[in-house]
């Protein structure tokens, strides 16, 4: 029944809701995707029914957009669910062949021409473009999986684009970065005791172990990334478009970090009681 069901919502959005890549495009162009930007793609592909084509041309179109002096970086966490959960499982993460978990066109972009991904036993980023090295640099050294000197928290310094093709804001990987900022003043722990020890295999097969600590069971049940959506939409700092039947987001790194810290600095911490 649930496989009929999606089959009928397919063919009614691919009727009714059709769009192609110019389309796709033109929507990216009106949330403010310009040449040049560093843009951050949270999406999923369901959202897509409607879509006439691929994976493969969704990434086209996004590499267009951003044009050769831009850069595209999309989430490869391996693990769906809780971190810890996933640490206990004794993973062996190869950043050749550990498939992406966030989604089938984050998938196909880890897969294509000139994409790098970084090192990160659980939080990697696949990276095309311009910066995409820079950004994804020692990120397996880096102590915590969204701090400052991560592709997470190098997305404030250069200024990205975050977009959401289809997806909430409650996606947004970034507000870790925000987390391990604000870890003095938080009243529940952001990470959990002590560090882990986790193995990973780099692009010559060779075997290392990363040592850092994972975000906690406690704070993952506390979090509530949507009173950071309100005040940004209140403030007129997230960029709406629908193209066909999909839900398209745009939100400056720069904006949520800025918002959400002038937010706990005045009491209005993005936690649920």
């Amino acid at each position: 029944m649930k496989a009929w069901l999606k089959g009928m919502r397919a063919r009614y959005a691919r009727r009714w809701h059709a769009f192609g890549p110019e389309e796709l495009g033109q929507g990216l162009a009106e949330v403010g995707v310009a040449p040049g930007d560093v843009l951050m793609v949270h999406s999923s592909f369901e959202s897509f029914a409607g879509f006439r084509g691929a994976p493969a041309q969704i990434i086209r179109i996004l590499q267009d957009a951003v044009g050769p002096t831009g850069t595209i970086v999309m989430p490869t966490l391996p693990f769906s669910g809780s971190v810890v959960s996933y640490a206990a499982s004794e993973p062996d993460f190869d950043v050749r062949r550990t498939i992406s978990k966030a989604g089938l066109i984050t998938e196909v972009f880890r897969r294509s021409a000139h994409v790098v991904r970084s090192l990160h036993p659980t939080h990697s980023v696949a990276a095309w473009g311009a910066r995409a090295r820079e950004l994804i640099a020692d990120h397996e050294r880096a102590g915590t999986p969204c701090g400052r000197a991560t592709p997470w928290g190098r997305l404030r310094d250069c200024n990205a684009k975050i977009v959401f093709l289809g997806v909430p804001l409650r996606t947004m990987t970034f507000f870790h970065v925000i987390e391990e900022t604000l870890e003095p003043e938080l009243p529940v722990p952001v990470f959990e005791p002590g560090e882990f020890a986790l193995p990973y295999r780099d692009y010559d097969g060779v075997a290392h172990v990363a040592t850092m600590r994972l975000f906690s069971l406690q704070l993952a049940r506390r979090r509530d990334p949507g009173r950071l959506a309100r005040e940004l939409q209140r403030r007129g700092l997230l960029s709406h478009a629908r193209v066909a039947g999909l839900h398209v987001i745009l939100v400056r790194a720069r904006d949520a970090f800025d918002v959400a810290i002038g937010m706990a600095r005045e009491g209005f911490l993005c936690l649920r009681s």
